[in-house]
């Protein structure tokens, strides 16, 4: 693989449940563990995970219809219900729904006859999220450095 191919981003842990994770551009976005303790806005992981699905395909979409004319209204909403059992923690049934409207007249009729093809291509081959997804691709985890800071002395 490339490094042009190399996608980077960096989770740093700012205090008890809650992170920061920076990309390779130096943008920053917080998130937390959701359990109440803190800003009940921030969003969660697995919300990330559905914005980032929604955010991909949007775009996909934005880039094919909006070429016509600017769309009235673009709202995509990504859900799916989390479940714990014996496969572990996952989400399931994940679904992705558009509601896009454009203005009357040629441009916005060009831009409505698009928007079908369009979602379905974002979902059959362009937005990386969701068909990484569905791929089921692996995740490699491992653990770069164990250190001992502050830690007292053992006694051999």
């Amino acid at each position: 693989m490339s490094d042009d191919s190399l996608r980077l981003v960096t989770v740093e842990r700012t205090r008890t449940g809650h992170f920061t994770a920076t990309n390779a551009r130096g943008g920053t976005i917080d998130f937390g563990t959701g359990t109440g303790d803190g800003d009940s806005t921030e969003f969660t992981p697995v919300e990330l995970l559905l914005a980032a699905i929604g955010g991909c395909t949007a775009a996909d979409v934005d880039a094919s219809t909006s070429r016509h004319t600017e769309p009235t209204a673009f709202t995509v909403t990504v859900s799916g219900h989390k479940v714990s059992d014996d496969g572990g923690n996952r989400m399931t049934d994940l679904a992705v729904s558009f509601h896009v409207t454009f203005p009357a007249g040629p441009q916005g009729d060009r831009s409505r006859s698009i928007l079908p093809r369009a979602v379905a291509i974002s979902h059959d081959r362009l937005c990386t999220v969701s068909r990484t997804v569905e791929a089921g691709t692996p995740v490699a985890v491992s653990i770069d450095d164990v250190t001992a800071e502050d830690a007292p002395a053992q006694d051999v």
